[in-house]
């Protein structure tokens, strides 16, 4: 099955942000279209380069994902060979207590460490506490600093990726790795450019970095696209396996889902109801949520140019930002296949309606 091993390569694939080069590479294998790359190494699906001029009859659709996961940083090297990080995205630092990192030395190699923990040996009270990221620190097994930067090239501004294998349970139809965040937006949005039905709109694939750190590659993407409107592709935080079940929005199984609101956008009202609308009318299964927090790409996007209609299709994840996530093919497979519904569906007339 093609998709599974391209979810594979993607989420295997060491990209923190502002280092999704292997990430970019890996799709670019997959992709049956013409693209191009910009400086920020935002990659383009379907649209020739240096062009933002449409006609004014032709709608412009963009499909977006960011290439970037959850990482961190070299900040500095101790004296006892232990080395400090700064983190790229939001985690909380007790989820990477003993966990495998890879930090990308110098020299492109990839050096494997793991994330301290004191042994209940040595701990005392203050160690059961809540953790910070200045409690913790990665471990080579070196033991200096000139070890470190000498023999494993590692110095401060080194980007560090979990270090996490791609798993399938077919019996299950569940997949486990880490990244889902949003490889598996990325991962759809190859699947819809390279199915893409009759129409008569242009659709433009993004694969957008740095959305992690403030959405900033979605910021120069939209410039350059100029969309009529936008669909989001993310990988969202599942909440079936840490809430009561009268609270539960984003579960497992139940299709991607569709947010009114999160900490960075209002759904545009009138465009997410055609969303349900079509979903409705082909039989595909959808979760509806508001979300009080986070935000997508869709805040950069929603906000471009002169406004553009913007919605953002998520496949549920649970345990995201963290090494192991948990997710099912069904739910990828149901979010492409609305993305791909709209995309044949809509026209000039039902945008001008929004």
């Amino acid at each position: 099955m093609t998709s599974l091993k391209l979810i594979e390569d993607l989420t295997n694939a060491f990209g923190p942000s502002g280092f999704e080069d292997e990430v970019v590479e890996v799709a670019k294998k997959y992709i049956n279209a013409q693209t191009f790359e910009d400086s920020t190494r935002n990659l383009y699906i379907g649209l020739e380069k240096e062009t933002t001029e449409k006609t004014a009859e032709q709608l412009r659709i963009m499909i977006d994902a960011h290439t970037d996961e959850v990482g961190m940083m070299v900040h500095y090297i101790k004296t006892n060979g232990t080395i400090a990080f700064t983190p790229l995205a939001g985690f909380l630092p007790a989820a990477f207590v003993a966990q495998k990192v890879l930090i990308k030395n110098r020299e492109g190699d990839l050096i494997t460490g793991i994330v301290t923990s004191k042994p209940p040996h040595f701990a005392g009270k203050k160690d059961y506490g809540q953790i910070e990221i200045e409690d913790l620190s990665i471990d080579i097994g070196a033991s200096s600093k000139a070890e470190v930067e000498q023999d494993y090239k590692i110095k401060p501004g080194c980007p560090i990726a979990p270090a996490t294998k791609f798993e399938y349970n077919q019996k299950r139809d569940l997949m486990l790795a880490k990244a889902f965040d949003c490889r598996l937006g990325v991962a759809a949005v190859i699947d819809v450019m390279n199915n893409l039905p009759q129409t008569q709109a242009q659709v433009v694939g993004t694969l957008t970095a740095q959305e992690e750190i403030g959405v900033r590659g979605a910021v120069i993407t939209t410039r350059r696209v100029n969309p009529d409107i936008a669909i989001v592709f993310e990988g969202s935080p599942a909440d079936d396996s840490i809430l009561d079940s009268h609270m539960v929005q984003t579960a497992l199984g139940k299709g991607p889902m569709l947010r009114y609101l999160d900490g960075g956008m209002i759904t545009h009202p009138r465009f997410i109801a055609y969303a349900i609308e079509i979903a409705k009318k082909n039989n595909i299964p959808i979760q509806e949520s508001v979300r009080t927090k986070s935000g997508t790409n869709g805040k950069a996007i929603h906000l471009s140019n002169l406004g553009v209609p913007t919605i953002v299709i998520s496949i549920p994840v649970r345990y995201i930002h963290t090494h192991h996530c948990f997710a099912k093919t069904a739910d990828y497979k149901n979010a492409i296949a609305l993305a791909t519904a709209i995309v044949k569906d809509i026209n000039r007339d039902i945008v001008n309606g929004f």
